[in-house]
């Protein structure tokens, strides 16, 4: 059976979809921890991300990382915060958090219904600083 993240990907159930290559896709967390919380995902399903390849897990990094420098240009954050948990979706996924204190990672903190407006401004943001 697919992933919520594999729907996403395949355009099933809707998204906010930043950005996609061939192997990879990066969305933003339904439920952030701050607005601008993205996660980075391969488009082939993988529950546990060291599963994958040291190829295919190198060129998730670099595609992550090219995500984390457009979601810190758009928020003007001090720094992208990267975690993997892999434990809510058995899909493989890299959590890009704007951050500027430690505090601003805390999972607990995950906004139950963020704002739809906000949440589509800071996709166009981080699009168009990609």
């Amino acid at each position: 059976m697919a992933t919520i993240f594999t729907k996403i990907i395949k355009g099933e159930i809707p998204g906010y979809i930043v950005a996609e290559n061939e192997e990879f896709c990066a969305f933003l967390d339904a439920f952030p921890v701050q607005y601008g919380h993205t996660l980075v995902v391969p488009k082939r399903e993988e529950d546990y991300i060291f599963n994958l390849s040291d190829e295919e897990l190198a060129r998730m990094i670099v595609f992550a990382k090219q995500v984390a420098e457009g979601i810190k240009r758009a928020t003007n954050c001090l720094k992208i915060g990267m975690t993997v948990i892999g434990l809510e979706v058995p899909h493989a996924h890299i959590h890009l958090v704007p951050i500027s204190r430690e505090k601003d990672m805390d999972f607990s903190l995950k906004m139950a219904e963020p704002d739809k407006e906000k949440m589509v401004e800071m996709l166009e943001k981080i699009k168009s600083n990609l």
